[in-house]
């Protein structure tokens, strides 16, 4: 018997969706980003309004009033679907599970100073309750927003703030013993220093517009907070008593660097969207800008002392900078 083997090229007679081949092009293969993002979420045929918001449909534009002629013109940088999301944390999950193995099993944390151990854990441990809230504050951009373009980034960057709650457990846990989690449960809602922050995030809570929670959230607090923190308390701790606590909040400091990414890019678009945008987008900005720098004073103090006024004029400063780079008048 004779086999004749040979290639045959069949051509597809389209190359992805009609929806998305409206937006890039017939004649172009679209990415597994665009074709998992593009168009996504119904935008018609809803069979009523919500009970219990009758005035908007299920998805409706008015929620925010920030306005835009194509809810899809965000784009990711990161070009994060739920596979590329998953894959990513999971490499950085592996990262962050070594980092914790290797200071368990060295005993690296009975050895840590016990200065230094105390005031980590006065810093560190209250946050677990900050990142809870900017667990639930993306959430909510998850369910009010509009295009998936969006809430889905939304919704990946909700569920990397309950992790990192999470990782902000384990290290209390690993530092110290579990009743230091209840201590900083009660520091989070009696103590002075940290009443100012507590009432920033919960003010945001019953935040109507969700692009405004966006920019309370994800711009100004994160903006603020993680610098001072996985940065320039970081930093301190490690001149102190070594990097030990720098390994067990790796994770943060790393994500914190590629999700600004996502906000910029983001900010970017709308406020170049129209006049309209830019100036409520900029008003915004202030006003939590402003009330996140008072909120965040006295941890600022806990942590760095003397340096503390310092490190914070250096931070609005950079703030205000990256502020005029997408587009906003600081």
């Amino acid at each position: 018997m004779h086999l004749d083997l040979r290639t045959v090229s069949i051509t597809p007679l389209r190359q992805t969706f009609d929806s998305i081949a409206e937006r890039i092009g017939s004649d172009k293969p679209a990415s597994r980003y665009q074709e998992a993002t593009l168009d996504v979420q119904p935008d018609a045929n809803f069979h009523y309004r919500p009970l219990w918001d009758p005035e908007h449909e299920l998805y409706d534009v008015s929620r925010t009033a920030i306005k835009m002629q194509d809810w899809y013109a965000f784009k990711d940088p990161r070009q994060f679907y739920y596979g590329t999301y998953t894959l990513a944390r999971a490499r950085m999950q592996e990262t962050a599970e070594g980092d914790f193995d290797f200071v368990e099993t060295r005993s690296l944390a009975t050895s840590y100073p016990t200065t230094a151990k105390d005031l980590a854990l006065q810093v560190l441990l209250p946050l677990r309750h900050v990142e809870w809230g900017a667990n639930m504050n993306n959430t909510s951009m998850c369910a009010y927003g509009y295009g998936a373009a969006i809430t889905q980034a939304c919704l990946f960057n909700a569920m990397d703030h309950l992790g990192m709650a999470q990782y902000l457990t384990r290290t209390g846990l690993l530092l110290d013993e579990p009743a230091a989690l209840d201590a900083a449960k009660q520091t989070w809602l009696t103590d002075p220093k940290w009443q100012g922050l507590r009432r920033y995030v919960e003010d945001t809570f019953v935040l109507k517009d969700w692009f405004e929670l966006f920019i309370a959230q994800n711009l100004v607090l994160n903006g603020l907070l993680y610098p001072l923190v996985y940065q320039h308390f970081d930093q301190a701790l490690s001149v102190q008593a070594g990097p030990v606590v720098s390994m067990l909040t790796r994770f943060q400091s790393e994500w914190y660097a590629e999700t600004s990414k996502w906000v910029n890019a983001t900010l970017k678009i709308a406020a170049g969207e129209s006049t309209d945008n830019q100036q409520l987008l900029s008003g915004w900005m202030k006003t939590y800008r402003d009330r996140a720098i008072t909120a965040l004073a006295p941890i600022a103090a806990l942590a760095l002392a003397d340096k503390a006024n310092a490190v914070m004029t250096e931070l609005l400063e950079e703030f205000n900078t990256r502020a005029l780079k997408f587009g906003l008048t600081p």
